[in-house]
């Protein structure tokens, strides 16, 4: 601040998920940044041919398809958009601290992601697989063989079935194997922001 109460902010924007925007917003606090405004992320439309190709089945089939050729607001993510004091007493060690707390909090959202994504690439090879054999089951049925058909139908119902009970599983297991690993990043960033808080304040 100068004689005349100017004071010069820097600001900086972040695109977080939907359940850690608390951590991100309180930890921000620690390094001297305030939070302005918090609202939801944009998503960009897909690739500009591929847009095209899909603008008939947008107004054909709605949402699905409407959400990939329009830029649209994200269910599962938000931007926020901090500023602070440019001249900040401590900004060198505070923003080098601060780098630390990002990769921790982005190591939490990798570690959040890995607790479906291996289950979610399991449910669908499986429904895959039902469909490639009710698929199957069907020919067979057309060309009259009716045992064959019942043969076929059961792996591809059980393809249909399965797919909710294996995610569901080993979403669970996953969760429970990362689970001291994002505790860890919570205690990392726990004395990242106390180091922080130490210097903005003085302590």
């Amino acid at each position: 601040m100068n004689n005349n109460g100017f004071v010069g902010y820097e600001y900086k924007t972040v695109k977080v998920p939907k359940e850690l925007e608390s951590l991100w917003s309180d930890s921000m606090q620690n390094f001297g940044w305030k939070l302005e405004k918090s609202e939801a992320a944009t998503v960009k439309h897909v690739w500009g041919p591929i847009r095209v190709l899909l603008a008939p089945l947008a107004l054909l089939l709605g949402a699905p398809f409407k959400k990939m050729v329009i830029d649209h607001e994200s269910e599962t993510e938000v931007e926020l958009i901090f500023k602070r004091d440019k001249n900040i007493a401590g900004k060198t060690d505070l923003t080098r601290l601060q780098t630390q707390f990002e990769t921790y909090a982005r190591g939490i959202e990798c570690l959040e992601d890995s607790k479906s994504s291996g289950a979610t690439i399991a449910a669908y090879v499986i429904g895959l697989i039902g469909t490639v054999f009710m698929g199957v089951s069907v020919f067979t049925y057309l060309a009259g063989s009716l045992p064959l058909m019942v043969v076929m139908a059961i792996p591809g119902f059980l393809g249909w079935i399965l797919p909710y009970f294996v995610y569901n599983s080993l979403k669970g297991k996953k969760a429970r194997s990362v689970e001291p690993q994002i505790e860890k990043q919570h205690e990392n960033i726990y004395d990242v922001c106390m180091r922080a808080n130490g210097i903005l304040f003085g302590t």
